[in-house]
């Protein structure tokens, strides 16, 4: 049964959440497919694996809180947010179309379950750590996730956000790294290299893990330990457009529209 064998119920929804994102992206002729794809084991983990929340109530205080830095990528955080029962899937074809609750970044004021607006790269991540310093001054017993782009890794506004987390030892968040080593146009290495980047998340006083970002089981092992006693970084190892082969580690797809040929072919291969 999916919902005694946890890694299943992963596996179930992350594949109904590509097919509905690649679904979104084809109807819309719009969209980061390539980064939904890399971001989706990790989304699927999150909303059906390891957060506390109540979709009914998007507001419950005690809450975890996710934020989506990588905002482009809503493909996959509609398709989560839907799936996880935060507003009906029927709204999911407006996605991009006029009047549309569904931006192409998110927007808190439109749909529940957006703890803020993203999309400017490098905005997310110091929101969370501002979250996360509430809940620390608080007593409060939600835990804050948020998941970057590792190109997003390059803005200055991270690496304040990463020196004041070390710095007042917050334990309750966590930071999500989508490694998948591209973004728009070429690597991350060769536009403004990172590594070693556990070395340096490690110089601002995180605990640092490395994982499989495709990996059900060793995603819930890593974003559903305890907290230790220091902020956690999961560099999560991915791959573009993960699922289509000729999406896969190709950085055109960072924002590639698929034609009708392509989606067919993406359809057959993400069974």
């Amino acid at each position: 049964m999916l919902k005694n064998d946890p890694v299943a119920l992963i596996r179930e929804k992350a594949l109904w959440m590509r097919r509905t994102a690649f679904t979104m992206v084809h109807r819309a002729r719009a969209g980061h497919p390539g980064g939904d794809f890399s971001a989706t084991d990790i989304m699927a983990t999150l909303y059906f694996g390891v957060m506390k929340y109540d979709a009914k109530r998007p507001d419950w205080a005690d809450r975890d809180r996710f934020i989506m830095s990588k905002g482009h990528a809503t493909g996959a955080l509609y398709s989560a947010l839907a799936a996880a029962g935060y507003f009906p899937e029927d709204w999911l074809p407006t996605y991009m179309q006029p009047r549309s609750l569904l931006n192409g970044h998110p927007n808190r004021n439109y749909l529940p379950g957006i703890e803020t607006n993203t999309g400017p790269l490098g905005h997310g991540f110091p929101v969370a750590v501002g979250i996360a310093i509430a809940g620390q001054l608080t007593g409060a017993s939600y835990r804050t996730y948020v998941l970057t782009g590792d190109g997003e890794q390059q803005e200055g506004s991270n690496w304040e956000a990463a020196m004041l987390s070390g710095h007042r030892k917050l334990v309750n968040l966590t930071l999500i790294i989508d490694r998948n080593r591209l973004q728009q146009g070429t690597g991350t290495e060769e536009t403004s290299g990172l590594d070693p980047l556990d070395e340096k998340y490690r110089a601002f006083g995180w605990e640092v893990v490395e994982v499989d970002g495709h990996d059900p089981a060793a995603l819930l092992a890593v974003l559903g330990a305890a907290p230790g006693d220091k902020p956690r970084c999961v560099i999560a190892n991915t791959v573009k457009g993960k699922g289509v082969s000729f999406m896969e580690n190709v950085a055109s797809w960072h924002h590639g529209v698929p034609n009708d040929d392509q989606y067919a072919q993406a359809m057959k291969e993400l069974v």
